[in-house]
Parts: structure tokens; C-alpha cells; sequence
């Protein structure tokens, strides 16, 4: 296992449409991790609403995301965060990876990639959609875990 990081004092993630992966990261690294951290989310478009099975899977954990409104790359620079003030930027799907490396090409700043299962075209049942959103959740869990260990509650 490698070793546990320092908490970054900003970190942005990112997906496609800011309605399922980017949220449930931003919301489960503020439960695990404190207001130590700005963590905000984005997508590569905004036109969303935030998805009503990512917020029962994330409710799960005690995260509430019912009042997350999506916002676009260019909507955080319109609602007042630069891009270049993030210290770690994390890319959840392949298309938003691209999207940050291009729009912070001109920066001294971090890029990650995690690559989180997109569920939102899984399971033709509740019961299978909310399996499909709880693996992509878990996955969130895993590399919040493996990147910054155990929540701080836990330490």
C-alpha cells in the first residue's frame, strides 16, 4: 500500500456532468476529512441535476448531497473560484481528465486521475441501479482511503 498523503488545501474533482461522481466526492471527502480542506466539485458541462440515486447511495454514509446544484468548468470561474487556486485537481471520468489538463496546461498545478465507474446507464432495476451507484460510491471511498487515510474522526 503506498503511503498516506498530506491533505491538500484545495482540491477540485471533476466528471462529466457534475450530477453523480464529482459530487459524491466532493461530499464524502468533506465527511471524511473536515472543513481542513476547500473541496469543491465541477463538470465538463453543468447541465444536470444532481442524480436522486447518487444522493440515497451517498445518504447511505451520512452524506448529504440533495441541495448540490452542478456548475460547469466555466460556471466555478463565474461563481468566484479560480482554477489556478486549487492545489490538486482530480479527474473522475476520461473526459474531464482532458478538460483539466488542457485548461490548466498554463499552471503549476496537479492533475489526477481516478477512473470511477460511471453507473448511470447500469441495472434495469432500482435495487441494480443502486448497486451500480453504490460500487461507484465504494470506488470514491477506496481512493479517498488510499490517498489520505482513514477519516480524520477515525485517527
Amino acid at each position: 500500500m503506498a503511503l498516506v498523503q498530506p491533505l491538500p488545501q484545495s482540491v477540485l474533482f471533476c466528471c462529466d456532468h457534475n450530477a453523480v461522481r464529482s459530487p459524491m466526492a466532493e461530499g464524502i471527502m468533506k465527511k471524511f476529512y473536515g472543513t481542513g480542506t476547500y473541496v469543491q466539485s465541477v463538470g465538463v458541462k453543468g447541465d444536470l441535476e444532481i442524480d436522486g440515486f447518487a444522493i440515497a447511495v451517498c445518504q447511505e454514509l451520512g452524506v448529504e448531497l440533495s441541495r448540490h446544484r452542478a456548475r460547469s468548468f466555466e460556471q466555478l470561474e463565474q461563481w468566484g473560484d479560480a482554477l489556478s487556486s486549487f492545489d490538486l485537481i482530480v479527474a473522475l471520468s476520461p473526459t474531464s481528465r482532458e478538460m483539466a489538463t488542457e485548461l490548466t496546461r498554463v499552471f503549476h498545478l496537479d492533475v489526477e486521475y481516478w477512473p470511477i465507474f460511471d453507473p448511470t446507464a447500469q441495472g434495469e432495476t432500482r435495487q441494480a441501479k443502486l448497486d451500480a451507484y453504490r460500487k461507484a460510491r465504494d470506488e470514491i471511498v477506496e481512493k479517498l482511503l488510499a490517498h489520505w487515510g482513514p477519516p480524520l474522526e477515525e485517527r
